[in-house]
């Protein structure tokens, strides 16, 4: 099967949106047919529990703590996915961000 497209997920708090949208117009992430910088957001919440070590400590040692946060999905051609994700780690705020590459066998039907 040949994929063309990749969708990437990633989680980053609202704070960071614009910063992140300027590294994917960098690569090109978000390009479809005759528009660009297409991407979509929806407010979701995280959970985490701080371990000992972690960088920044985030938290309260054996709780577990919340906080709202987007989830941002953006089309990206296949060849431009390492470059993307690289793009996305340069300005994300997170110590390891949550970053989720799926490969799309067609972007419609």
């Amino acid at each position: 099967m040949n994929f063309e497209y990749c969708k990437i997920e990633i989680f980053i708090p609202h704070t960071h949106l614009a910063v992140l949208q300027d590294a994917l117009q960098r690569v090109d992430a978000g390009h479809i047919g005759s528009y660009d910088c297409c991407l979509s957001y929806y407010e979701v919440t995280g959970c985490w529990r701080p371990l000992k070590g972690s960088q920044p400590y985030l938290g309260t040692e054996n709780t577990i703590s919340s906080e709202t946060e987007y989830k941002v999905e953006v089309i990206c051609k296949m060849e431009k996915t390492e470059e993307t994700i690289a793009a996305i780690k340069k300005v994300h705020p997170y110590e390891v961000p949550v970053i989720n590459a799926i490969p799309l066998y067609k972007i419609s039907f």
